[in-house]
């Protein structure tokens, strides 16, 4: 019979990774608390509209990537391929505006997208992200980006840049996206089947792609940050001094758009020296139309995503811890029958004190039981034969010192206590 594998573009976290998920997601909800942000869970899957109507029917997300199905009411389903959307539809059907002004709200989520895997971009991956509901001070923008640098300042990671660019509002666009049309067309043939298909509708989409040929042919493209309206020029400048006010260096990259349609005025990529050409591990921006977009009341809001996966592969090629080695507390071995119902006591006293705990289940020798001691790096192991027994005794052995030392049963847990660091 054949054996079953994983989906490709998926992955199995085995243990040994899973104590560097647990650390990383710790750490961002430490940075979470700090800046005031509550944790908000959606489901895995959505109204399909939900993601065509808040993305975008022309970017790819929405017409290449996304796995949609029926139900068997017959209606149409997505796995969540991005998180920002729900958010706001949470928000708004929750009326999370009723409770107070300005909502502050992250997640950690597994999301959905069907493109080619390649390293850190999988079909099923994980992203945390943040997203300030309510306001449309560039404080809030400046916030945002602060809290998802934090979060790497957290780990230890370095080598980071932070790039930034406003797109600006519906009417700044109008005008720009004539000139954009302008300045391609002569060349339009040269580029990409994507971007020919983006020029009559979407043309801005066009200088988010990372084709070779279409970089170079939009070096010398119109610069939106030319065009803003006054109040969309004053949003920018106010952001760029708080972040100047936050110490927190930035690079202008006016040809910046981001890849999804609701972004308005603010739009930002972290990128990391340690991942090659495809570098983002964070992106975000102000998307102040979406509520409206998406059916609901007036609300700005501003937001980043991080890939896990990705932020995982920069702390693995810097070199970065991001959990201590995995230590087993104490390893109890028993030299004969006779022991085992002290073990299974001794093993929830020691447990029910905090500790971690555990016992040979295989019937091993003294000896292999040793080596699965060592092999778990055990702080502690705790030997009980027919002599212990007698005595009413253990003999605990300290496994960083190398010291062996006799005490009672009922002292046992004091000692780990004492001797634990």
């Amino acid at each position: 019979m054949k054996q079953l594998k994983r989906i490709k573009g998926t992955q199995d976290i085995l243990p040994d990774a899973s104590v560097k998920w647990n650390a990383l997601e710790g750490t961002i909800r430490q940075v979470m608390q700090c800046y005031n942000f509550s944790e908000l869970r959606t489901p895995v899957f959505e109204q399909t509209e939900l993601f065509s109507r808040g993305i975008g029917q022309l970017t790819d997300i929405v017409s290449k990537e996304m796995y949609t199905f029926e139900d068997r009411s017959r209606k149409r389903l997505t796995l969540k391929p991005e998180m920002t959307a729900p958010i706001m539809r949470a928000y708004q059907e929750n009326k999370l505006y009723a409770n107070a002004q300005l909502t502050k709200v992250f997640y950690i989520a597994p999301l959905f997208r069907q493109e080619r895997p390649q390293a850190g971009r999988l079909r099923q991956f994980h992203q945390f992200g943040a997203e300030t509901l309510g306001s449309a001070d560039p404080g809030a923008d400046a916030e945002i980006i602060d809290t998802a640098l934090s979060v790497y300042r957290k780990t230890g990671i370095t080598g980071l840049k932070l790039k930034i660019n406003s797109v600006g509002d519906p009417l700044c666009r109008i005008p720009y996206k004539k000139q954009l049309q302008e300045h391609i067309r002569p060349n339009l043939e040269h580029y990409c089947e994507d971007c020919q298909r983006r020029f009559d509708e979407n043309p801005m989409r066009i200088l988010d792609c990372k084709k070779e040929t279409c970089v170079a042919l939009n070096q010398k493209a119109p610069k939106l940050l030319d065009n803003l309206c006054p109040d969309c020029e004053t949003h920018y400048h106010a952001l760029k001094s708080q972040l100047k006010t936050l110490h927190i260096e930035f690079e202008e990259d006016p040809y910046l758009v981001r890849g999804l349609d609701y972004y308005t005025r603010t739009v930002f990529e972290i990128t990391s020296d340690a991942l090659g050409a495809q570098n983002a591990i964070c992106g975000g921006g102000r998307y102040d139309l979406l509520a409206e977009e998406l059916g609901g009341l007036p609300a700005p809001a501003v937001g980043f995503a991080s890939g896990i996966e990705r932020l995982i592969m920069v702390a693995e090629a810097q070199g970065v811890e991001l959990a201590p080695l995995k230590r087993l507390d104490v390893f109890l071995i028993g030299m004969d029958t006779e022991a085992k119902p002290l073990i299974l006591r001794l093993l929830k006293d020691i447990r029910k004190a905090g500790f971690s705990a555990d016992q040979d289940y295989l019937g091993r020798s003294m000896k292999a039981q040793m080596r699965e001691a060592n092999r778990q790096n055990t702080r502690f192991v705790v030997i009980i034969g027919t002599d212990e027994i007698k005595k009413n005794s253990v003999s605990l052995k300290l496994m960083d010192k190398g010291e062996q030392i006799s005490i009672p049963f009922d002292n046992l847990v004091a000692e780990i206590k004492k001797h634990y660091s």
